[in-house]
This record gives structure tokens, C-alpha cells and sequence, in this order.
């Protein structure tokens, strides 16, 4: 998506090392390179920009920063050019020990593996009925048809609000993780909006409870009492926004990578095993997370100093490239059999909607792949991809055809 707030308008980096910008179009469109580049010559890069921040892009230094919540804290998980002194919350991914755990655990029953499976049959008439649109026509964008409204509907269904209502939170989603990185206006307003919206969500079900995610945060309770307003209304919002921009932005990398790679495609189809191995392979190779942390107080991290106040852009991505963690590790090997990627995170923030992405991933590639056998990019339309903080294909225009 690009607009007036487009951030390839910024100046352009010309140190990585020292003055790197993830908002940069070179980052856009391929990350990899710079990553590989830091790693060999400056491992942990430093910016003036977002007010100052660093970017680790070993996966030890990565691992040790997610598990020092002593000094990096989650109260900010996004690095902005912005930073008020009051963060919004949305736990529990915003919550610091010891809060954070019995705000996890609230979320953490209707994300078990029995609770996700029971969702599938639903994934599954999703998928088909959007294929079904489709097909005929030879081609699509594959990001804006498909993959966008699986994880939409699937998380409304789970919220219990309307899946016609599904630009809207893209919308919402546009603005608070990519445009809001640079406007702070812009953000605040989507805030306010989602924060207005499931107000009245909660408001409807006073009296009428529903068996859905919203009930279960209204009636959650902590030491025997009810979770505050603005925790509940954070954590609304955190499922919305986690539930689909994550997951729409995996799925389109995996049919990305297999629209290019039509021998992987074909291993799917003739030897289905792979799925769970492949699924985990396009999760390593693709993470589309990055988080952040903000430095409390000064420290050092495998000798690297962090000075407080400052952020780190917490990149999964670049730690799942790490060559020192994982072999051949700029290669996708479908079939790669030790694979403790970082796509979901890692530490106490390790993300509770896992199971259900995995699910989604699978499910919509095994109806692609089911349905569409042979596609390829369309030579003639532009991939784009996102900006800030999840990467995936925002727009992925496919030919339903043989190469």
C-alpha cells in the first residue's frame, strides 16, 4: 500500500552500520542482503533516527535481548519516530514481569491446539470460497484476493465481530504499523477508532454474553478481579492487529517463494509430508515479525553497550538468517529437519496465536496447491511489499500456468 504518507520519501541511508532505516526502500524490497552485510561487519547497528536505536542481526544477540526483560522492556514493541511518554498497551505483548504472565494466560485456552482444530473446516470453506472467485480468471493478486481474507475472517469469526468489516481493520492495520511509524496523528486516530469500535463490541454483549474472544476478555479476571478497561480494550485490539497482518503476510511470502520455486510447489503436491517441515521452513526464512524493546537502563549485550532510553528494532527476521544458527541459512529447504527459528518470537513474548497461524498457513496452501497446481509471478505487475514492522506481499499478481 502506498499513499501520501509513503515513507520512501525519506532521506536515504548511506551507512547501514550507523545510521540504518528499516523505512528505507532498500529494506523494502530485499532485507537479506543488508542483514548478511551487518552481521559480517557490524553485527549490532546503531541509528540516530526513531530518536535512537539499535539492530541486532545475530540470532545470540536477538535471543539474548528477548530473554533480558530486566533491562529491555516491552512496554514499547514498535520503534517510532515518535515516542510519548505514555505507551498504549496491548497485552500482554506490551507487559513487563510480573504482570505479563497472568495477562498471557488469559488469551492462552482458545489458542490450544484442540481449540485451533475445531477452526480448520471454517479456514478450509474460507479458502475454497475464495479461490472460487478467482479461478476462472487465469490469474490474480494473490495478496489482496487470498491470502489478506483468511486471516480476516478467521479472527473476526474468533472476536466475534462482523468479517464485512474486514477493510476497515486492514485499514486500521495500514495505519498503526506502517503510516503510524512516521505520523503520529494518523495513529492516534486509528487507535482511537479500533478503541471506539470494540468499546461497543464489549458493550453489546453487557448482560449477553457470546462465546467469543471479547466475552472472554470482559469476563477474564486477575487476583479475583476484572482486567481494566484499557487493558481489555489493548488486548482487543492486539488480537486484531496480530491475528491478521502476521499471518496474511506468511501466507503471500509461501505462495510468493512457491509461484517462484514451481519445484517446491511440486514436492507439496507429490509428497504432502513436507507440509509441516515446509510450513516451518517458509515461517524461518520469511518471518514477517520484527518487534522492539526499549532499554531501561544501561547494559551490554555479548560486549555490545545499550545506552537507556534508546530502542532496539528486535528483527526475528534477520536472526532466522543467522548462518552461526542455522546451515545453508539463505537457502529455503522445504525439507531442512532442525529448524528453532524465531518467526514467533522468543522468551516470555513468544507469540500465543502460533498454533492458529500455523494452521492458517497450512490450510491455505494446501487448498491453493489443491486447487491451482501450476502459477507463476505475472511478468507484467510489480511485487510490492510492506512497510515498518511485519513484511509480506501486499500486492502478488499470479498466472495460473505452467512456466
Amino acid at each position: 500500500m502506498t499513499d501520501a504518507h509513503s515513507t520512501s520519501s525519506r532521506p536515504p541511508v548511506r551507512d547501514w552500520a550507523n545510521d540504518w532505516d528499516h523505512l528505507d526502500p532498500r529494506w523494502q524490497a530485499d532485507p537479506y542482503a543488508i542483514w548478511d552485510e551487518l552481521r559480517a561487519s557490524c553485527p549490532v547497528a546503531h541509528t540516530d533516527r526513531f530518536l535512537g536505536a539499535y539492530l541486532p542481526t545475530r540470532y545470540a544477540d536477538v535471543k539474548a535481548i528477548a530473554y533480558d526483560t530486566a533491562h529491555f522492556s516491552s512496554r514499547r514493541v514498535i520503534v517510532r519516530e515518535h515516542r510519548p511518554e505514555q505507551a498504549s498497551p496491548a497485552p500482554p505483548i506490551t507487559s513487563d514481569p510480573p504482570r505479563h504472565k497472568a495477562l498471557k494466560q488469559v488469551l492462552l485456552p482458545p489458542f490450544t491446539p484442540d481449540e485451533i482444530a475445531r477452526i480448520e473446516p471454517k479456514a478450509r470453506r474460507i479458502c475454497n470460497q475464495l479461490i472460487d472467485d478467482f479461478i476462472a480468471d487465469g490469474g490474480c493478486d494473490a495478496a489482496q484476493r487470498y491470502s489478506r481474507h483468511i486471516p480476516v475472517r478467521v479472527i473476526a469469526a474468533m472476536l466475534g465481530v462482523p468479517e464485512e468489516d474486514g477493510d476497515l481493520y486492514i485499514r486500521w492495520i495500514h495505519e498503526i504499523l506502517e503510516l503510524g511509524i512516521t505520523d503520529d496523528d494518523l495513529l492516534w486516530k486509528a487507535v482511537g477508532e479500533m478503541t471506539a469500535y470494540f468499546s461497543a463490541e464489549i458493550d453489546k454483549r453487557r448482560g449477553a454474553p457470546r462465546y467469543d474472544l471479547i466475552t472472554r476478555v470482559m469476563e477474564a479476571r486477575i487476583d479475583g478481579e476484572p482486567i481494566r478497561d484499557d487493558l481489555a480494550l489493548g488486548m482487543l485490539r492486539l488480537l486484531l492487529i496480530a491475528g491478521i497482518d502476521t499471518t496474511w503476510s506468511a501466507i503471500g511470502a509461501s505462495l510468493w517463494h512457491l509461484a517462484r520455486t514451481p519445484s517446491d510447489a511440486q514436492r507439496l503436491i507429490t509428497e504432502p509430508e513436507l507440509m509441516p517441515t515446509a510450513i516451518e521452513e517458509f515461517l524461518r526464512a520469511y518471518a514477517p515479525v520484527t518487534m522492539a524493546r526499549e532499554v531501561m537502563e544501561d547494559t551490554e549485550v555479548n560486549g555490545c553497550p545499550f545506552k537507556a532510553g534508546q530502542m532496539v528494532l528486535l528483527s526475528f527476521p534477520a536472526a532466522n538468517r543467522d548462518p552461526a544458527m542455522f546451515a545453508r541459512a539463505d537457502e529455503v529447504l522445504i525439507d531442512r529437519k532442525i529448524n528453532p527459528h524465531a518467526a514467533f518470537g522468543l522468551g516470555i513474548h513468544r507469540c500465543v496465536g502460533s498454533n492458529l497461524a500455523r494452521m492458517e498457513m497450512t490450510v491455505a496452501i494446501e487448498e491453493w496447491l489443491r486447487r491451482i497446481p501450476e502459477f507463476r509471478p505475472d511478468p507484467g505487475l510489480p511485487i510490492t511489499w510492506s512497510e515498518g514492522t511485519v513484511r509480506g506481499p501486499r500486492s502478488l499478481p499470479l498466472i495460473f500456468a505452467a512456466a
